[in-house]
């Protein structure tokens, strides 16, 4: 009988092939295995997604060339789980398997590091000299090991080990080396800490849910400085003597080497990490690490969502509420979401936890899917920092004049420089200034690709679009060719101008910039952080990035300015965004032995937003929130779809998102809410003009399924790029 095998090539089309299977390679094929076929008139590779007895092009199928590796790059669940992301989110099929992997295990050329090492071959040994028989003691102590290294530990030349290979009392071959992230980190082993009450009791319920035999979903409501990580540990510590693995996931890269280090101090070797910011050869031998079964900790940012663990019992997602586990590119998924999705399919326990979870979560706990667990105090007894908001409209009223700082926030940091201490200052804007104009004729330098100014960078002396990277020299007078005048005048201040005006405030100080401006080289974040722990650093200076789940004991004063631009974002997730970014940041302050302080520089200090993060009691404004949306019909009571038509001609692009308007509007159910077509609130972006249609429902699939239909069956000109983001986070 005719075996096939359903393949997803390289090639996006959504489709599946069938293919012959050669005798030869039935027993080694498996769904998940890396295949080579021929593809029209070239050689590509595929991924096995099923098998049949049956295809309708039987006469004339093609036969697999071969099979890469000796069992399935990637597991069947995993692959299961990429046909739900590729349903659920409205995306190719390919581009739902080509997200599974990196890309650099796809490549066809990219190996293991080699180099010569030596293996002892027998343990009966006579007849060699005392230097040989020192190389015979290393190797059997220490197993087989690299030449380079044995000649340097026992202090001889090639000679004698040559003479060794030569008796075949040792080999000598290449051995992988292993391109190591952390080679250059020493840790201290750490031990199980004794657990709080609040710690004890959410492990109790966590560890009932690890021995089930099917999935579920924990939220862990923990304020910062609860001692969330310490449960992670130990709920890992749990399933790692059950013999499962374990994936933890963190929202930002400048988490993980924080978070990697607390893992590896506990589990040693078995901890891998997974994230774009290592390099091609690193990221290759971690994941074949975890592949080959010699990791079974993954720690990582959204993508080590799909790390290849095997009898997976544990995945954790830090910050749940971080919008950052959506991608931004097709396929458009969030990883919380997946993640709970995978638990499903693994039957494994799922732990999402926050000291400001997601509406989105709160209301899964209200309707049961999701146990909840709290932890409301911090370990060891240590107080909440003392949060209290200064008024600007008052500062102005005092001083005559806007100005960056407030006399109270420049007097606290003063005195935490006396004593010793160290100050985080947050500020979500970086570069110096958000615009600049000419003071003659009024002319601002907008983006040429994009409807937005671009930010000035003094560092750098450019002009800086923050959307699409395009870069101008800062002018000697005004481009306008109206004028030649040159004086400009700066306004709406970032990152950089904050640490330019505090360095004439704070001359003595050490201060230290952290945004992605300053932190482009590979291992910045770690040095910053280490710097900062060791005391090296009084002042750090950041966006969003130093917010998030860092523990400095010595930091005793935060200080947030213009807390109000999160506000004002044209979106109805603004408030809870703010909340949750002024929550996280607030517990920097005092997680050690000493009082922390928070102050929060606002126009609005009435906000509730901003009235809940000063109490660190969010329950008020959640009911309030969640009655607003449930009165609009907004997340968490709906799913939103928004789709976005771009393309270089602006005429165009109305045209067809109104052809497809019209299309939809014919085939979609009553239950669906559907906006007309407008443009959006980033017009133009990258020379694309853009507009987009808001649609809501209940159910995804009764949004998604006349999305597929429509789209399958129009025409669009090619240049006509369409994008529809499931369960968007951003309405921009």
């Amino acid at each position: 009988m005719l075996k096939i095998a359903k393949i997803v090539t390289e090639v996006s089309l959504n489709q599946e092939f069938d293919y012959e299977i050669p005798e030869d390679l039935v027993s080694k094929l498996k769904i998940g295995s890396q295949v080579e076929i021929p593809f029209n008139n070239r050689n590509v590779k595929g991924f096995v997604v099923g098998f049949s007895d049956f295809s309708d092009y039987r006469e004339n199928l093609k036969s697999i060339l071969g099979v890469v590796g000796s069992k399935p790059l990637i597991p069947k669940s995993v692959i299961d789980l990429a046909y739900w992301i590729s349903d659920y989110y409205c995306s190719s099929i390919e581009s739902s398997i080509k997200t599974l992997l990196p890309s650099v295990i796809r490549r066809r050329n990219f190996n293991h590091k080699k180099q010569l090492g030596a293996t002892l071959l027998t343990n009966s040994i006579i007849g060699i000299s005392e230097l040989q028989n020192k190389i015979v003691d290393y190797l059997k102590n220490n197993g087989p090991t690299l030449v380079s290294e044995l000649q340097k530990e026992i202090g001889c030349s090639i000679s004698p080990i040559n003479t060794l290979a030569k008796k075949k009392i040792i080999s000598l071959k290449e051995l992988n080396i292993r391109r190591n992230p952390f080679l250059n980190s020493d840790l201290v082993p750490t031990t199980p800490l004794k657990l709080t009450d609040e710690q004890e009791n959410a492990l109790i319920k966590i560890k009932e849910n690890l021995d089930k035999l099917d999935s579920s979903v924990t939220l862990l409501h923990g304020v910062t400085g609860s001692g969330k990580t310490e449960v992670y540990l130990q709920s890992i510590d749990y399933i790692i003597k059950k013999n499962q693995g374990a994936i933890v996931l963190v929202p930002e890269i400048a988490l993980t080497p924080q978070t990697v280090n607390r893992f590896r101090a506990r589990f040693g070797e078995i901890v891998a990490v997974l994230h774009s910011s290592l390099s091609e050869g690193e990221r290759h031998d971690e994941w074949h690490r975890v592949f080959n079964g010699n990791a079974k900790i993954v720690v990582g940012a959204r993508s080590a969502l799909f790390a290849p663990i095997e009898n997976l019992g544990l995945i954790i997602l830090d910050e749940e509420h971080e919008p950052t586990y959506k991608q931004d590119e097709s396929p458009r998924y969030n990883a919380r979401d997946v993640a709970v999705i995978r638990g499903k399919i693994e039957k494994c326990a799922v732990l999402l936890g926050s000291a400001t979870p997601s509406l989105e979560s709160i209301n899964n706990v209200r309707l049961g899917k999701y146990d909840l667990v709290k932890m409301l105090k911090r370990v060891d007894f240590k107080k909440m920092p003392v949060v209290r908001t200064i008024d600007m409209e008052r500062e102005i009223e005092k001083t005559g004049q806007p100005g960056l700082f407030s006399r109270e926030l420049i007097d606290a940091i003063y005195e935490r420089l006396n004593k010793k201490e160290q100050v985080i200052l947050f500020l979500n804007r970086r570069g110096f200034s958000s615009s600049v104009m000419c003071n003659q004729c009024g002319y601002i330098n907008e983006c040429s690709s994009c409807s937005v100014t671009k930010h000035y960078h003094k560092v750098f002396n450019k002009f800086i679009c923050h959307v699409c990277g395009e870069e101008e020299d800062f002018p000697k007078h005004c481009p306008s060719g109206k004028c030649e005048n040159p004086s400009f005048k700066f306004s709406g201040s970032g990152t950089e101008k904050i640490e330019e005006v505090l360095m004439k405030l704070c001359p003595s100080a050490n201060i230290v910039r952290m945004d992605s401006d300053s932190m482009r080289k590979k291992d910045s974040y770690e040095k910053i952080f280490n710097n900062f722990r060791k005391g090296k650093i009084d002042i750090l200076v950041g966006t969003q990035m130093i917010a998030k789940g860092l523990d400095f004991p010595n930091v005793t004063l935060v200080g947030v300015l213009n807390a109000d631009l999160s506000l004002y974002i044209p979106d109805f997730r603004a408030g809870e965004r703010t909340l949750q970014l002024l929550t996280q940041v607030s517990g920097r302050a005092g997680r050690g032995e000493m009082p922390g302080e928070v102050l929060i520089q606002t126009y609005t200090p009435n906000h509730p937003a901003i009235e809940a993060s000063k109490k660190f009691n969010s329950e008020e404004f959640i009911n309030q929130d969640m009655k607003f949306r449930k009165e609009m019909n907004y997340p968490p009571f709906s799913h939103i779809v928004l789709v976005t038509f771009a393309g270089p001609d602006e005429n165009i692009v109305l045209n067809c998102i109104n052809d497809f308007y019209n299309e939809l509007n014919q085939i979609i159910p009553k239950s669906v809410k559907i906006l007309k077509p407008v443009p959006s609130s980033m017009h133009k972006i990258r020379g694309m003009f853009r507009y987009q249609i808001l649609l809501s429902c209940k159910f995804t699939a009764k949004i998604t399924k006349p999305i597929k239909y429509v789209l399958e069956n129009a025409k669009f000109p090619k240049n006509i790029k369409i994008v529809v983001d499931v369960d968007a986070v951003s309405l921009s």
